[in-house]
């Protein structure tokens, strides 16, 4: 199988047109006419990454986070696109298509935090987040706790005034979503880097605001992705990879 053909599949998984203005998604390195001999799957590209890729045998990884962003004024041999080509290594990366789709990061975070009855919040600039409900009402503090023993991590959060039922959802980025979680009816916004004057915002507007960290609420989608990839293609060698740069003390 070629890695043309896996792009084909990864756009019905999360159709390009999704993509806001300003992302990179698609074949970002490498040869669409290659051959593939083994997939990894990482929220991230980074030299452990390709590290972790060389040593399964892997010529393909898959991620959430482009590994071109911006544009590029040079590449030179300690870079990341210099060591995957002179490796034969491709990357296709799914990004903010990626969170909007059917089924993508966004539903999968829902899923995770157990929320059900899930739907789309459409915000004012026109991205699909989601909200979805508790089984039953928990206190800002007792849902904090439910969101650390899930996605692991430190949570941060401003307490609102009432009880959580609704949720909003927006992995990543989207504490500029608050106004959009309040008016779909959201109790709270579950999110990550969040600034400290969205923080008081929110305590001011009387929702209950989670910055979950950003790794922890979008890392979820890897093996949801890597087992989408595995289930169409059985005869490829998948592989998942959870590393993170980043550290707490």
């Amino acid at each position: 199988m070629k890695v043309k053909e896996m792009l084909k599949f990864l756009y019905t998984v999360a159709p390009k047109e999704l993509a806001e203005d300003f992302d990179n998604v698609g074949l970002l390195v490498g040869d669409e006419e290659a051959e593939i001999r083994g997939i990894l799957v990482s929220l991230d590209c980074f030299d452990e990454v390709i590290e972790r890729a060389e040593d399964l045998g892997a010529n393909l990884i898959v991620t959430h986070h482009p590994v071109i962003f911006t544009g590029l004024k040079s590449v030179t041999a300690d870079s990341l696109v210099h060591k995957l080509i002179s490796k034969g290594i491709s990357v296709i990366s799914m990004h903010t298509n990626l969170d909007q789709t059917d089924g993508g990061v966004n539903d999968v975070l829902c899923a995770t935090l157990g929320l059900y009855d899930v739907e789309q919040i459409i915000s004012q600039d026109g991205f699909a987040l989601r909200k979805g409900y508790l089984d039953q009402p928990e206190d800002p503090y007792s849902f904090a706790r439910h969101i650390k023993e899930t996605l692991g991590g430190a949570v941060k959060f401003v307490a609102g005034n009432r009880d959580i039922n609704v949720v909003a959802v927006c992995s990543g980025s989207g504490a500029d979503f608050l106004d959009d979680a309040i008016n779909s009816g959201a109790d709270a916004l579950v999110t990550a880097d969040v600034k400290h004057n969205k923080f008081i915002e929110a305590g001011q507007k009387g929702i209950t605001l989670y910055d979950a960290g950003h790794f922890n609420t979008e890392d979820v989608i890897v093996s949801a992705l890597a087992r989408d990839i595995a289930g169409a293609f059985p005869e490829l060698d998948i592989s998942e990879c959870h590393f993170s740069k980043i550290e707490c003390i």
